[in-house]
């Protein structure tokens, strides 16, 4: 059994512990609003969007044949990986990185946006062709960098199918990895992608105000598509980077919570063996003082 300076070390060292995670909870609660905020707010520009990319290719009077639109025999499918900068999070890169299992071999190319991603990709032996670093509260032109990149690679021909994994928000609790083809663009469904449980109540909505609107396109529907095609490329890459900011900080911030509930228990106990072992103690010294006095008697 240990001794009572052995136990009173590991409780002084655990609620040292305890306030490191608590300082981190309280930032990443901090950080977590701002990025919940920036995550949802997006998803309504997303669908204002799509509906006009939906009418758009409506309106069109013969089929539309943009190099964004073209799909090819998928040869070569780089991969985005979008991931933390920072671990204490808990699972959610674990999760994430486990959806690349099924991309191996020499024909997987990957890029990277964020330095776990990168550091697997590096420590797994992976083809890596960029990697990208961005800002916690990372700008539409930062993220742009990123989805340009890709755009530029698909344009030339160079790769034929681009596919991002990152981690959708769905709330505080749940972030779940995702896989999402990213070019071609065969359906404009990213307001419906990122469109969750709590927003269901909206798609009756949507629907009735797509129907309801009505668009004008000057100078007509195919040069409209032709700057929007690029547009929606550049904040669906955005979008998905909000949202994987989103579901790192209330996956930090629940973690951080459960390890410093963790160490407030493990205190607790500790406290209760210190004061089994010092009353142990006692009881020890009383016994032996007795029994110096009988034996002196």
């Amino acid at each position: 059994m240990a001794n009572t300076r052995d136990i009173r070390r590991r409780i002084k060292s655990i609620k040292n512990t305890s306030q490191i995670t608590k300082a981190l909870q309280m930032v990443a609660a901090s950080k977590m609003r701002g990025a919940q905020t920036a995550a949802l707010a997006g998803r309504d520009y997303a669908e204002l969007m799509n509906n006009v990319l939906v009418s758009v290719r409506e309106r069109a009077e013969t089929d539309i044949a943009h190099p964004l639109l073209a799909e090819r025999p998928a040869k070569r499918e780089p991969l985005i990986v979008i991931s933390t900068d920072q671990g204490l999070a808990g699972a959610i890169n674990t999760n994430l990185l486990r959806e690349l299992t099924p991309y191996e071999g020499e024909k997987a190319q990957f890029v990277a946006v964020g330095r776990k991603g990168a550091q697997f990709i590096a420590r797994t032996k992976r083809n890596l062709l960029a990697d990208f670093t961005l800002k916690d509260k990372p700008s539409f032109v930062e993220v742009k960098q990123v989805s340009k990149f890709a755009l530029d690679k698909f344009i030339a021909g160079e790769v034929d199918k681009v596919t991002v994994v990152f981690t959708d928000f769905v709330n505080t609790l749940t972030q779940r990895p995702v896989v999402r083809t990213l070019l071609p663009i065969s359906s404009f469904e990213l307001a419906k992608g990122f469109r969750t449980a709590d927003d269901s109540h909206k798609e009756e909505e949507a629907k009735s105000s797509k129907d309801m609107v009505g668009y004008e396109f000057e100078p007509g529907p195919e040069a409209v598509l032709d700057a929007l095609l690029p547009q929606y490329v550049h904040f669906q890459v955005y979008q998905m980077v909000l949202d994987s900011r989103a579901s790192e900080h209330s996956a930090r911030m629940v973690a951080m919570k459960n390890a410093t509930e963790n160490a407030k228990g493990i205190v607790k106990d500790l406290t209760l063996e210190y004061n089994k072992v010092r009353q142990a103690g006692i009881t020890t010294e009383l016994l032996e003082i007795t029994t110096a006095q009988l034996a002196l008697a």
